[in-house]
């Protein structure tokens, strides 16, 4: 273990902008727009200002199995927000989300238009606004949305604990590590034993928990990342792979997940999504 003796916090804390590591440019403890600049707004009737992060690609593989189940409503414009950059931080995009997180959704098919941030709201919202991977007899329903929940919940343990001291801290300290490393596998444990039951989270359904808590385990199962399937011996949970190879398959998920992001040698991926021929 290193030496507690190397800090001792302040009595108040303050802001030291190059104490952030990788994302030293991002975060900041104070919200608002730090710049004036207007979003742009396409053809489509939903508007989305995201990035092919996790939390990104929840809502663009659900808006193409809105799309893939007959709803032309669900047409969208997808607009990429550069956070390295600070795209987030704009008046533009602080109108519609005060948080400065992505995604963010913008339905110009209300008046007034209507606007929603945070992906699990965004995901409520659509279902709910089309009729589907959402169900509606309570229990059922209770059950999705515990799921889904569950994977708000878990999430920041896997990206912003584990993720952020493995992979992205200016300096490697072995208590936080292991600490986010016992969450993340107890997190993958529990999701391997509901599957071992079950074919989705819910039962033999596909829904948004399945969309939600995908975009994260899915992706830390089958695209390694943070570099941590060996570190955290993903391929020991045989169910949430099976689980994570079917979702993976789903022409939906292949569409949907390519969006937000550069092209690269695994996928065709595509910066920005304004017609369903661009993913064609």
């Amino acid at each position: 273990m290193s030496d507690s003796s190397k800090y001792t916090p302040p009595k108040v804390w303050k802001w030291d902008n190059q104490s952030g590591g990788k994302f030293t440019n991002i975060n900041r403890p104070i919200a608002g727009a730090t710049h004036e600049q207007e979003l742009p707004v396409g053809k489509h009737p939903l508007q989305l200002y995201s990035l092919g992060t996790p939390n990104g690609i929840k809502i663009t593989v659900l808006l193409e199995e809105l799309l893939a189940l007959g709803h032309v409503g669900a047409e969208y414009d997808a607009f990429l927000i550069n956070i390295g950059e600070g795209a987030q931080f704009s008046s533009g995009f602080v109108e519609i989300n005060p948080n400065s997180k992505i995604p963010a959704l913008l339905d110009l098919s209300t008046n007034p238009a209507t606007r929603v941030f945070e992906s699990g709201a965004i995901m409520i919202y659509l279902a709910e606004k089309f009729g589907e991977l959402l169900p509606v007899e309570p229990a059922e329903k209770a059950e999705c949305m515990s799921w889904l929940f569950w994977g708000m919940a878990s999430a920041p343990y896997l990206g912003g604990g584990f993720g952020h001291f493995y992979a992205y801290a200016p300096e490697k300290f072995e208590y936080p590590i292991d600490r986010f490393s016992m969450e993340v596998k107890r997190q993958l444990d529990v999701l391997d034993k509901n599957l071992s039951l079950r074919q989705y989270l819910c039962g033999d359904i596909f829904n948004i928990a399945d969309i939600a808590v995908h975009a994260w385990y899915g992706t830390l199962v089958l695209r390694n990342i943070y570099d941590a399937s060996i570190f955290l011996d993903v391929a020991s949970y045989k169910h949430v792979t099976r689980w994570a190879k079917e979702i993976a398959e789903r022409p939906a998920y292949k569409r949907g997940s390519r969006v937000g992001r550069a092209p690269s040698p695994e996928d065709n991926a595509i910066p920005e999504r304004h017609d369903a021929s661009d993913l064609d």
